[in-house]
């Protein structure tokens, strides 16, 4: 094996340590002993020199050897397009930033279209979607946002919502820096990124008419909404009703996002409120205005207590149930999977979905 190789497996491993959020007991020894290693090979990784390589030390490590050559991820093994604006910070902490892609020459304000990336709330990045989208919306005169935000490792819900809300406000406080219309903007993403651009669309605009900051005072709604995989709710007591499973697990990423360790402290009355304000679907109200287009991977299958939580949470089932919601409300919901009837899709795609809402016929 090579060295180059044996560098590459060992990020690889210790990076799939730190996504699965693995550090139990049993592989405690053998996560400090990656650690170890990647420390000895790349000393100056070790930027504060505490003689231990933390979680942001390795990400910033795995970014520096992504620029250097080392392979790229293999669901998207394109080259990047880079960004005309790279990194804009809309708040204080390094993921606090976005990408921003104008339409080039266009001569009057445009559409945006924002992905918010997934990962469960504890791993991800901004680069993660298909480069060839950002030719797909400029074609169609729509400009084109990624969007970091903090992970469940810097606290629970509802971070990672306000923290895209912010970086919401930010575009339009700004938005004639980029030639974009504040006024047509929607939101995508796949998993947590789908979550929050759906809690996005329904929750109750959060600018403050009244404040001092600018930024605050801009709104945080959205014209339309994409999910890839997304989840309509947090709540695991919504969960274990609509799959009809009353002993169905936590998956492994909700902990840290709703801030608990036991199974047993989901019965507690701060805990419940937290997962129904974190769940999209209960903030659902008539005066909402947005639609939605749902995108699954697998069919509608049954879930047991034995299901992978990979499969529950990513259930097209949850799309199932905000359509419902959605249409007893007269609104407008999309959902796609394999074996659902193709005809209940008008739009064809995703993107054709978000370019139609955003550039009306009309004009």
């Amino acid at each position: 094996m090579s060295m180059k190789t044996h560098i590459t497996l060992l990020l690889c491993l210790f990076g799939g340590s730190i996504v699965l959020g693995q550090e139990d007991r049993s592989s405690q020894s053998e996560i400090e002993s990656r650690r170890a290693a990647l420390l000895k090979r790349f000393p100056d990784s070790d930027t504060n020199k505490d003689g231990v390589l933390s979680r942001e030390e390795f990400r910033q490590l795995v970014a520096k050897r992504r620029n250097n050559g080392a392979p790229r991820n293999q669901r998207n093994n394109r080259r990047r397009v880079e960004a005309p604006y790279p990194d804009v910070a809309y708040g204080e902490h390094d993921l606090q930033r976005f990408d921003v892609w104008p339409v080039p020459d266009a001569d009057k304000p445009t559409p945006l279209v924002v992905f918010i990336h997934g990962g469960g709330f504890r791993s991800g990045d901004k680069s993660l979607f298909r480069p060839d989208v950002i030719e797909t919306y400029h074609k169609a005169g729509v400009a084109f946002v990624a969007m970091n935000y903090r992970l469940s490792d810097s606290g629970p819900y509802p971070i990672m919502m306000h923290d895209a809300a912010r970086g919401l406000q930010t575009i339009r406080h700004r938005a004639s820096e980029w030639n974009i219309d504040p006024e047509r903007i929607a939101c995508y993403g796949g998993s947590a990124g789908a979550g929050i651009s759906l809690w996005l669309a329904f929750h109750d605009d959060l600018a403050d008419p009244q404040s001092a900051d600018p930024i605050a005072r801009q709104s945080t709604r959205t014209l339309a909404a994409g999910t890839m995989n997304g989840q309509s709710t947090y709540d695991m007591h919504t969960f274990r009703e609509w799959f009809g499973v009353p002993g169905l697990k936590m998956d492994r990423a909700l902990p840290a996002f709703l801030g608990v360790q036991e199974d047993s402290e989901l019965d507690e009355p701060a805990v419940k409120k937290v997962m129904r304000d974190a769940s999209p679907i209960n903030h659902l109200s008539e005066d909402d205005k947005v639609s939605v287009y749902m995108t699954y991977s697998r069919p509608n299958v049954e879930v047991t207590a034995d299901s992978q939580s990979a499969i529950w949470v990513h259930h097209v089932l949850l799309g199932l149930k905000l359509q419902e919601a959605m249409q007893n409300k007269g609104k407008e919901c999309i959902v796609t999977a394999p074996a659902l009837p193709k005809d209940s899709d008008p739009y064809g795609s995703l993107e054709a979905f978000l370019i139609e809402k955003l550039t009306p016929k009309a004009e």
